[in-house]
């Protein structure tokens, strides 16, 4: 059953055009009689067209609905197309189970690995089980404990981020988020083995870097990663939240701007309206340029691969 496409406020002219390709292919079922290729033809380039010149002029407000578009592939969606034999482990040996964060070990193309990601949930069921993506200390203590693994039998590890950030409660407070937060980001660091961060939607504040800091991170072309929510920045800056789309321009948190800013390595590009648009395209895609990361880093050792990873983050900054 084909699944109903949701349309984002600034894309109301291709819903328009899509809508009426609907009906006038439904027309054509209906009365076999009627021939409406020409017709058909002529809208779907139209609202190609439409989507293209759209899709090219993204504002950053506009690259944050897309990275937040209900229908964008999630982590379990590229583990799904991605990684074969995947064994998931639970819990973090102190406390509980984080449903946010999931992980585990399988094979990437051949290749054993540590495969982390943070899961937002794709219907109201899941969304509410996974907390929406947004991790308390016992998702982060998990990390570390498969990042700790991960090195003790020399796997890859790979991270998928997708996050508004660790969560914020009450009972994650008083459980040590912070400190969960900065030892996950220090067992990152410590690693004697490759890692590869792709952020696949939103890259949010601590909660990101958490599994970001990496060898090589990478992001999708329309995928944000900041310290803090546009909303929340506008918040703070004008007491305003209605300046949203103010603050992620001023922010720099599309790829775009952080690849010329040098806090990213690189860009996986998205079918034309998004990943949500081509879903079985990006998880390719996405697989393509995690293996080359992972490629250019064979053959380095313990050490070459922590200094590298060290000096990649202490440049962010100097060489603007």
């Amino acid at each position: 059953m084909a699944v109903m496409r949701s349309y984002l406020d600034f894309e109301k002219p291709v819903a328009e055009l899509e809508a009426k390709l609907e009906e006038l292919k439904a027309v054509g079922a209906r009365d076999g009689a009627v021939s409406i290729t020409e017709e058909v033809g002529r809208l779907e380039a139209k609202a190609a067209q439409a989507l293209a010149e759209l899709y090219a002029n993204l504002t950053p407000w506009q690259k944050t609905q897309v990275a937040r578009h209900p229908q964008r592939p999630h982590f379990v969606d590229y583990c799904a197309g991605l990684i074969e034999e995947f064994t998931p482990l639970a819990g973090d040996r102190s406390f509980g189970e984080d449903e946010a964060i999931l992980g585990g070990f399988g094979r990437f193309r051949g290749r054993p690995v540590c495969v982390i990601g943070q899961e937002k949930g794709s219907t109201t069921e899941t969304r509410l089980r996974h907390n929406f993506g947004m991790a308390r200390p016992e998702g982060y203590r998990k990390a570390v404990r498969l990042m700790e693994l991960a090195d003790r039998f020399g796997l890859p590890v790979l991270a998928f981020v997708d996050t508004a950030g660790a969560f914020p409660g009450i009972d994650a407070e008083e459980r040590g988020q912070a400190e969960a937060i900065a030892r996950s980001t220090e067992a990152c660091l410590a690693l004697g083995v490759p890692n590869v961060a792709l952020i696949i939607g939103e890259g949010g504040s601590g909660g990101a870097i958490a599994l970001a800091t990496a060898n090589r991170v990478l992001m999708l072309e329309h995928a944000i990663y900041g310290v803090i929510s546009p909303e929340g920045a506008a918040s703070i800056l004008w007491r305003d939240q209605g300046r949203a789309h103010d603050a992620a321009t001023a922010m720099k948190i599309t790829a775009q701007d952080l690849l010329r800013l040098g806090v990213i390595d690189g860009i996986v590009p998205e079918a034309t309206g998004g990943a949500h648009r081509d879903r079985d395209g990006a998880i390719r895609a996405a697989g393509d340029v995690l293996d080359e990361a992972l490629r250019a880093f064979s053959g380095l050792g313990p050490d070459e691969l922590r200094d590298q990873r060290a000096a990649k983050f202490l440049d962010i900054g100097r060489k603007l």
